[in-house]
């Protein structure tokens, strides 16, 4: 009786397993319907709106460009620079250049590889957007000539019919043919041989190995990878090119290192952006659309670009840096030295003005160069020490010092005993500075410095920042005036790093919105060792070697010289506006005695005078808890962060036992700001055994106030 109990009970348990099953294999076939049906339904309305091999392209249209007022910059035209040639006068070595590039089973492939697809799909997942593409080129050529640049799963279904059906009515040599033909390489330049006539004057079929392969780099960014405006990614762009070729076996290795090896010889610049306000302005902002949108879009789409840039400030830069000396001229025709201005406004991080030389290149030096940065990097080191505890009467000794071969000197080769940190700073000695950075670390001037914004510092590999004598500057790549004017845009920020953007907002032609900007700020330092820094960089200007830089209120900043004169500096802000101005040869080339504290301090003067004439005046707001107390003789009242402040301080501005607030309206209310600060480094530095310490030696220097013009 029990055993048939327990056999009916086991029976009904299948039963119900199997009703179970029964059921969720019924709700699966019913999800795998309707999700194959919403997806066939997508399909099919993707390939319905797509457009057909037979339509026109849309009329053009030229794009403007607006400054922050919405006063007309300019004008980006749409005609286009296109001269199409046959594929019998295109060299095989392009040919096979941009096929190791960008599509290395192009003649394999129907038009879609099912591998580069997988590959994007599961990239995209991972981004939760459509954020690699994975196209051949002939998916590639429907894109450019027939759809938009918008990155949407729908224009990727649309573009994977198109070339199925271009496959089906081309040969694979017509499809490669109108795909070089099409392409947008930069400078106007449309097709193989309008881009050859720009960057090398000649035509397509005289082109060598060397620059074909130079030439299919470019349109993975055209400006970014033109080598008349970024020689150096250009060239790294070529390596990486006939690496390709050689990977996919149409050249040898022993060619490809002889190409590499080979100097190139390129055409003569343009001189049409000469005496253009804003041109180098326009280039960057040209360059973020074109990355983002494609070419067509700028140039043929009349898209409304509304930025960031104050035109008056533009031309009050512009004709600041008219006081570049006159130096020489190069093997390329430009005139050395260079130079580079830009401004930014702290609280919103809107680039207000921008200069990236003498205006008779391409070639960027404000976004682009990067440049040693001398003693205007060691704010960073005196950030550091006041954030682990030391305030700026904390004294240090100006005595002869070494650290294995290497012994730092100061700028004027005297020794001036004890000093505070203030006087270091002021008069921006070597040898105090060096001795701070040893006592806490190399690496914690490193990490504040990224954390305000500094991209290009190295961390790892034999040849790296890790050293002493990073903190006068020497360092391996060194800083862009972009970046470093972000930087200190974070002084004069309260502690608040908002990061630096041109463009506010992009419409089409139908006036829809296709993006918007609004300011985020993050806080990355304390509001209080913001401010005293900043207190500390006051007096670089009032007492120190920036005096050439005093425009008659409230300013602070740093002076920087590299010992051997190739790049000086003048870096500083007021509580409205940050500027930074290098001055250097782009290669070869001293600048003969000329200091951080003579033209650039002049430049940087003239500029902000102009710039700052319809704002009125203020002085850096004050955080709660800083104090002011008395110090020993020779040395300013000292404001400290709240907690390090001496037991006897006596604070000067509280009249009958009230302190008086600072009345100051912040400029940055309306600006969302994360105020949740990062971690100091948790871990003690490690001293770095390879390479020793200092790997190079610096001897970044700045002019002593005696000098100062």
């Amino acid at each position: 009786m029990d055993n048939d109990r327990s056999d009916s009970q086991k029976t009904e348990r299948r039963s119900s397993k199997k009703g179970i099953s029964k059921i969720s294999i019924i709700v699966l076939i019913v999800f795998v319907v309707m999700v194959t049906g919403a997806g066939l339904g997508f399909l099919t309305a993707s390939i319905h709106s797509m457009p057909s091999l037979k339509d026109d392209i849309r009329p053009v249209a030229s794009s403007q460009i607006y400054d922050i007022n919405g006063k007309l910059i300019s004008t980006i035209h749409s005609a286009e620079n296109r001269l199409p040639v046959k594929m019998d006068k295109i060299p095989k070595n392009l040919q096979n250049a941009f096929v190791a590039a960008e599509d290395a089973r192009f003649y394999q492939h129907i038009g879609v590889d099912p591998r580069g697809i997988m590959r994007a799909l599961l990239s995209n997942i991972t981004d939760r957007g459509v954020s690699e593409g994975g196209s051949t080129i002939t998916q590639q050529l429907a894109k450019n000539a027939l759809l938009s640049q918008e990155r949407t799963l729908k224009r990727k279904v649309q573009e994977a019919v198109l070339a199925l059906q271009i496959e089906q009515h081309y040969s694979k040599n017509e499809i490669l043919e109108l795909y070089l033909n099409q392409i947008y390489f930069g400078q106007g330049a449309y097709g193989v041989q309008s881009a050859s006539m720009v960057y090398f004057g000649k035509n397509v079929e005289d082109l060598n190995l060397e620059e074909c392969a130079m030439l299919a780099g470019i349109p993975k960014s055209p400006n970014y990878y033109s080598p008349l405006n970024n020689l150096k990614a250009a060239t790294e762009r070529q390596a990486t090119v006939l690496e390709q070729m050689v990977k996919y076996e149409f050249i040898t290795s022993a060619t490809a290192a002889k190409a590499r090896s080979t100097k190139l010889k390129l055409a003569t610049r343009s001189q049409d952006s000469k005496g253009n306000t804003a041109s180098y302005f326009i280039d960057y902002v040209t360059q973020h659309l074109i990355d983002k949108y494609g070419a067509d879009a700028v140039y043929k789409d009349g898209l409304k670009i509304y930025t960031s840039l104050d035109l008056s400030m533009q031309t009050a830069a512009e004709q600041a840096m008219q006081q570049l000396p006159e130096g020489k001229t190069d093997s390329t025709g430009l005139k050395q030295p260079q130079g580079a201005l830009v401004a930014i406004e702290p609280h919103t991080g809107f680039i207000k003005a921008m200069v990236g030389g003498r205006g008779t290149d391409q070639f960027n030096r404000a976004v682009l160069a990067e440049r040693q940065p001398g003693s205007a990097f060691k704010p960073f080191v005196y950030l550091a020490a006041i954030e682990n505890g030391m305030n700026p009467s904390s004294t240090v000794d100006d005595t002869p010092v070494s650290f294995g071969s290497w012994s730092p000197i100061n700028y004027d080769g005297k020794l001036h005993g004890s000093v505070s940190l203030r006087g270091a700073l002021e008069q921006s000695l070597n040898i105090p500075t060096v001795k701070i950075a040893n006592k806490i670390g190399v690496d914690k001037p490193l990490y504040y410095a990224q954390q305000m914004g500094i991209t290009t510092l190295v961390l790892q590999g034999y040849t790296n920042d890790r050293n002493l004598s990073m903190s006068l500057g020497g360092l391996t790549r060194g800083v862009t005036p972009l970046e470093i004017a972000s930087a200190f845009g974070v002084f004069a920020n309260a502690g608040v790093l908002v990061e630096p953007t041109a463009i506010i907002k992009v419409v089409d032609r139908n006036d829809k919105t296709l993006e918007q900007y609004t300011p985020k700020g993050k806080a990355v330092i304390s509001d209080k060792s913001a401010y005293v820094l900043t207190d500390m960089m006051r007096g670089v200007i009032n007492n120190g070697t920036g005096t050439a830089a005093n425009i008659g209120r409230p300013a602070a900043g740093k002076t920087g010289t590299t010992s051997d004169y190739k790049d000086a500096w003048f870096v500083g802000y007021t509580p409205d506006l940050v500027a930074s101005v290098w001055l250097g040869y782009d290669s070869d080339g001293y600048l003969n005695g000329i200091t951080g504290g003579s033209t650039p301090a002049t430049i940087w003067r003239e500029f902000m005078s102009k710039a700052l004439a319809n704002i009125a005046a203020r002085d850096f707001n004050k955080p709660e808890g800083v104090i002011l107390y008395g110090a020993p003789a020779k040395v300013i009242d000292e404001k400290v962060p709240d907690g390090k402040d001496p037991k006897d301080a006596k604070d000067p501005t509280k009249a009958d036992g009230k302190a008086t607030k600072s009345t100051d309206k912040k400029a940055d209310d309306a600006v969302p700001v994360d105020k949740t600060l990062p971690p100091p480094p948790t871990k003690p530095d490690k001293r770095p055994t390879t390479p020793p310490v200092p790997t190079t030696p610096s001897k970044t220097e700045d002019t002593p106030k005696k000098n100062n013009p």
